[in-house]
């Protein structure tokens, strides 16, 4: 490696190690090194099944596929299952380091698959990529503090005929105003604190949940929710919890917005789910004329 490439890849960290350390970014990789303790074979078949779902496929062969800030790797693994070749990157040191080592696990020495880190804000790296089939880029961009230049630059690499799978947080008003001040706060505490917060803060969702399932006389299906919560997207239910309360830069958007600005781009929208999502994410699938 180059002393050029070694200066801008500290600086890179430099960046990211500033930022989380003034409570201005969640540390994304350190939550989903945990989750790769918990990763098994059930919660890759998930994740496989997701990407098929939503993609209305059955397989990735042949096809190039990457991973806007892949996090644990686990949708850049299920690509890769899938067929795909894949190109993962994401903003976060400890991201792309749980995504290298899913590479090494499951595919050593692989040629179809790269792993790098970059952010998605910048341009001039993007631009280096060329276009892919399929661009992924679950729950990340609105993580970036810069949104729609962050839309604005991914939907770049989309390839003609190619599909855009995004997902983004929904604007509920008032509701995710509160919760980006709870998100803020929780990235100013102390590490010591950050566990006992996130407890009371999802505390009340998780009474009323439990309630429900006491008066429905029907409380497995609370803990249910917790046991086979690898079956969304395959992945852990604490971890996403701990995801969402730290993570932080928070921005949302409608369906509308997000719909209007990439018709507006040439894109025809194929796949929508925003139904009772609340918080959550609109999930939307683009496939570019």
């Amino acid at each position: 490696m180059s002393t050029a490439t070694q200066e801008q890849d500290l600086g890179k960290l430099s960046e990211h190690a500033t930022e989380t350390a003034s409570g201005q970014r969640f540390e994304f990789g350190k939550n989903w090194s945990r989750f790769l303790e918990l990763l098994d074979d059930t919660r890759i078949k998930e994740a496989e099944a997701s990407l098929k779902q939503m993609l209305s496929v059955d397989s990735l062969e042949g096809k190039s596929f990457i991973d806007v800030g892949s996090g644990s790797g686990l949708f850049s693994l299920a690509a890769r299952r899938l067929g795909a070749r894949v190109h993962s990157f994401d903003y976060d040191p400890n991201s792309v380091a749980c995504t290298t080592e899913l590479r090494k696990r499951y595919f050593p020495n692989d040629n179809a698959w790269k792993v790098e880190e970059a952010s998605v804000l910048d341009q001039q790296y993007l631009n280096s990529l060329g276009t892919f089939d399929v661009v992924y880029s679950w729950g990340v961009l609105h993580h970036t503090g810069q949104m729609w230049q962050a839309l604005e630059n991914v939907h770049g690499l989309v390839a003609p005929g190619g599909k855009l799978f995004i997902a983004l947080y929904n604007d509920t008003g008032s509701q995710s105003t509160r919760w980006k001040w709870l998100k803020k706060t929780y990235n100013r505490l102390p590490g010591v604190l950050k566990v006992p917060y996130t407890m009371i803060v999802i505390a009340p969702d998780e009474l009323r949940a439990l309630a429900r399932s006491v008066l429905t006389l029907n409380l497995g299906s609370y803990f249910r929710s917790w046991s086979q919560y690898d079956r969304r997207r395959g992945m852990n239910r604490w971890r996403d919890i701990v995801d969402w309360v730290g993570g932080y830069p928070y921005e949302v958007s409608t369906p509308d917005e997000i719909f209007d600005y990439f018709t507006a781009r040439g894109f025809i929208l194929t796949k929508l789910n925003c139904g009772r999502v609340g918080l959550g994410c609109n999930q939307f699938v683009f496939s570019r004329k």
